[in-house]
């Protein structure tokens, strides 16, 4: 069993990345990555809120929970966020070499990055390894990547589409598929690194600094999402541990 603190009702992963990647390696299954603003989703969300419960293994990505963790509650938790998490898999993967990699991205633009990069890092994804996920709604029930998977039969998938749909997808594909892949839930990370969105350079990353770098490059589109994480001091502080009530419809 891997060791975990719970927080609004997520067993949040406490070892290092290392760890954390040897962990799905090892046993398959999806990880999921929560990033600050992905919190007001529990309570808004029940397919969202299943899947984060149902994962596998969960990284503390949020430098603003793990902050409010610390002053709200006196508590500590490692943390992991997905940018840290994707680069040390891919260095895993290829050094290792361990199995066949399939990449989900949220547009023909992500794929083309990712394919060029691959072929620039000699690393192995196909065109057909990457598929162009459509824009899902509240379902994301998807059988033609859910047969493409089952023909292609990847050890590695790569889910890189994005908060909210992302974990919903993961949950799905480990329901459905007939075999047990690690699926990666690492949202914007896969795009740091193919030249999809703009970097993020390490120092940044270290010193919870990613979403600074991010609302300088595209205020509009991550003003509004820093919004929904303005509700994070408010759940720590009242549920702490506890997974927060759906909100009365």
């Amino acid at each position: 069993m891997a060791s975990s603190v719970q927080i609004l009702g997520i067993r949040f992963f406490t070892g290092d990345v290392d760890e954390a990647v040897a962990l799905i390696f090892q046993r398959g299954g999806f990880l999921v990555a929560p990033s600050g603003t992905c919190f007001a989703r529990l309570r808004e969300d029940e397919m969202y809120r299943r899947a984060v419960l149902a994962a596998d293994l969960v990284i503390a990505d949020s430098g603003l929970m793990v902050i409010l963790w610390r002053l709200l509650r006196r508590k500590s938790v490692q943390r992991i966020s997905g940018l840290k998490y994707l680069k040390h898999l891919l260095a895993k993967l290829k050094r290792e070499g361990t199995g066949e990699v399939f990449g989900v991205v949220p547009s023909e633009r992500a794929r083309q990055k990712l394919i060029d990069w691959s072929r620039r890092e000699a690393f192995s994804i196909s065109m057909e390894n990457c598929y162009v996920a459509p824009r899902y709604g509240l379902e994301t029930e998807d059988r033609n990547l859910l047969a493409l998977i089952e023909q292609r039969r990847p050890a590695q998938v790569i889910v890189a589409i994005g908060s909210g749909a992302q974990e919903k997808l993961g949950h799905y594909l480990r329901e459905n598929l007939s075999y047990r892949p690690a699926i990666h839930c690492i949202g914007a990370a896969l795009g740091f690194i193919t030249g999809d969105q703009p970097a993020i350079p390490d120092w940044a990353d270290r010193f919870y600094l990613g979403w600074f770098c991010r609302l300088f490059a595209q205020p509009r589109i991550f003003i509004p999402r820093l919004s929904r994480a303005s509700e994070l001091p408010w759940l720590i502080w009242k549920y702490g541990e506890k997974l927060p009530p759906m909100r009365m419809k």
